[in-house]
């Protein structure tokens, strides 16, 4: 009778796959992408934010928006607190800026409702078709080699100088070299194909770092922690103020993107995709995504986005929400396991940053280096994201570098109005709102 009705709703015959295959499929997505309720706590926390709190609202994001993916939208994808994001909205926002962590979750929330509300009415499309694939290239990879720098920073590997601004650090102390040896790590598993490598090497680095004295076990399992220190704690009004816009764009702007790409590459490798190319249902995956950052706001996490790692799902066969929805109660039975995730290190997580990195900044492969005009704004765009220590004045320096540069070589008709204008706001930023915060 179940069997039955999982293969009338899901369609498991019209996609020729098997509960067998998909609840598989589930558990490998899962083990790729469980090292986010490692990170995601240890990031934000940074922020002022109760870790026990944010671990929790991470597995309850992760399961609502990989819940609502599978049952609405029946696509194999997952979805969890997004890397990058996560890092802009601790060390950006609120480090950076100075803004309380209520605010940035407040941006969050907002960021969510223009994203649903252009999912609704089909914006999206123009949205996305007005920004060039040059700018898509320089942002991708500057997330890149920002989330690098955090983490070279975090243990220790790169300090800061008076007089050549950053140095090398000590390589002897314990959490450069924990860093360093769970980066190789993982590097070496994800070579290998082994399934969970990013996690693999967080728990063994923690593992080893406890044997050995310079880290503390927590234990292993018990109730959730409570949620209480960050439930509905967003504070909206203050989001709303105009130096927060530019917060609020760079939250829309990376997870619209960052969803539509995943969405595309993730249904192309499992033939999801119709005779035009074009993704079915995309409507309803992107308002699952929208849907995912406001519950996750609410709860207490920064922007919930589909992961690419949903890739390893296809891979293992799966083809239906069956396996979304899979991989959403395996984040639900992760909420008892807070005390390991509370064992987990800095210098653990630091080397699951480093390797992420290395992924988001292979989008430079991709680039024209052989037109000036393309590959000047990509390479501004992802330098300045690390060296200004943000996302968003990397976006901003971006598209003016793109509009400028396109103008002044002669090249208008690679420029589109919507370019134009964002650059126009993003010039009158830097010269009247703060110095470009």
């Amino acid at each position: 009778m179940l069997k039955r009705q999982l293969n009338d709703y899901f369609k498991l015959d019209e996609h020729k796959t098997t509960i067998r295959t998909e609840v598989i499929a589930g558990i490998t997505t899962f083990l790729t992408m469980a090292y986010i309720i490692f990170v995601n706590p240890s990031v934000l926390a940074e922020s002022g934010m109760d870790y026990g709190a944010v671990f929790v609202a991470t597995c309850l994001a992760a399961a609502i928006g990989t819940l609502i993916m599978g049952l609405w939208a029946n696509y194999p994808i997952a979805l969890a607190p997004g890397m990058g994001l996560n890092a802009f909205f601790t060390y950006s926002v609120v480090m950076g800026m100075g803004k309380s962590w209520e605010v940035a979750l407040g941006a969050v929330f907002l960021s969510g409702v223009t994203f649903f509300l252009l999912s609704i009415f089909r914006i999206r499309e123009w949205v996305i078709n007005s920004i060039p694939m040059a700018l898509r290239l320089g942002i991708a990879a500057g997330i890149g080699l920002f989330l690098a720098i955090i983490a070279l920073q975090n243990a220790g590997i790169v300090v800061d100088n008076p007089a050549t601004l950053v140095s090398l650090g000590d390589l002897s102390q314990p959490p450069a070299l924990y860093t360093l040896i769970g980066f190789f790590v993982i590097a070496a598993l994800s070579h290998l194909r082994v399934t969970g490598a990013v996690m693999i090497g967080i728990l063994g680095v923690t593992v080893v770092s406890i044997l050995l004295g310079h880290n503390q076990f927590n234990g292993v399992m018990s109730a959730p922690p409570s949620l209480a220190p960050t439930f509905l704690e967003l504070d909206i009004v203050g989001a709303l103020d105009v130096s927060m816009l530019s917060v609020i764009f760079a939250f829309l702007f990376v997870d619209l993107f960052d969803t539509s790409g995943t969405l595309i590459g993730v249904a192309h490798r499992g033939g999801l995709l119709d005779e035009q190319g074009k993704l079915p249902r995309l409507k309803n995956a992107l308002l699952a995504d929208s849907s995912a950052s406001m519950s996750g706001a609410l709860l207490g996490t920064s922007t919930t986005t589909s992961y690419i790692e949903s890739a390893s799902g296809i891979a293992a066969g799966g083809r239906t929400g069956l396996t979304a929805v899979v991989v959403a109660m395996l984040f639900l039975f992760s909420l008892f396991f807070s005390p390991l995730a509370g064992s987990v290190p800095a210098f653990a997580t630091a080397g699951a940053l480093l390797y992420v990195a290395v992924l988001m900044a292979g989008s430079l492969a991709h680039a024209n280096w052989d037109d000036v005009t393309e590959a000047a704004p990509v390479l501004i765009a992802a330098l300045a994201m690390p060296l200004t220590y943000s996302i968003a004045n990397g976006i901003a320096l971006g598209f003016i570098s793109f509009t400028l540069i396109k103008l002044l070589s002669g090249r208008r008709s690679d420029l589109n109005p919507a370019v134009v204008l964002l650059s126009v706001l993003f010039i009158l930023k830097f010269l009247f709102l703060d110095g470009g915060h």
